[in-house]
């Protein structure tokens, strides 16, 4: 039988606190992408959890800084400065939501490597951190996670980055929701064993 989610919670500050996993040593020339997986119904649990972690982390300094990226966050905040969320709004309603999900997707350019998430995850990271990647149920269908994935391990490698992933991985399938096949992503190792 598997670890509960309480037990692999407890194990997350462990591992990532240890200088072998920052420095991504033992990788067997594998990259440094990790998937936390968990079950979507514990989503508030998990959410939590990275709070209180965020907030430790400010209080007690560590070696390392812990950056957390919320998908969903980022692309709601950058609709709102470029003033588009009225529009989006309106896309939806004149056009529906397919029509929206692909403008949205076109906006942040993600079909190059060169997309608004990739660069904001790299303006914003300094060197010796350790990225959290969370907000992969909340921006679905707008966005899916190996694609995020995808586009970060073509060009970013000098820190360890955890995906959080409301589903199932099985060491080549992501499925969202533990319902969704989300395409193979094979290249990310689970965070906790």
């Amino acid at each position: 039988m598997g670890k509960t989610l309480d037990e692999k919670l407890r194990e997350i500050e462990k591992v990532i606190t240890s200088e072998d996993f920052r420095e991504m040593k033992g990788l067997s020339n594998e990259i440094a992408y990790y998937i936390f997986d968990y079950p979507p119904e514990e989503e508030l649990k998990v959410r939590k959890y990275l709070k209180e972690l965020e907030e430790k982390f400010e209080t007690i300094p560590q070696e390392f800084e812990l950056k957390i990226y919320d998908l969903y966050d980022i692309m709601v905040d950058f609709i709102e400065e470029e003033s588009l969320l009225d529009d989006c709004i309106e896309m939806e309603e004149n056009h529906g939501m397919d029509y929206l999900i692909n403008s949205v997707y076109e906006l942040l350019n993600m079909d190059s490597n060169d997309n608004y998430f990739t660069n904001y995850i790299i303006e914003n990271t300094p060197d010796n951190s350790v990225i959290f990647i969370t907000g992969v149920g909340k921006i679905y269908p707008f966005l899916r996670a190996h694609g995020v994935l995808n586009k970060l391990l073509e060009i970013f490698d000098k820190v360890p980055i955890v995906l959080f992933y409301p589903g199932k991985y099985d060491g080549l399938n992501l499925m969202l929701f533990s319902l969704f096949n989300d395409e193979h992503y094979y290249r990310a190792l689970p965070l906790i064993r």
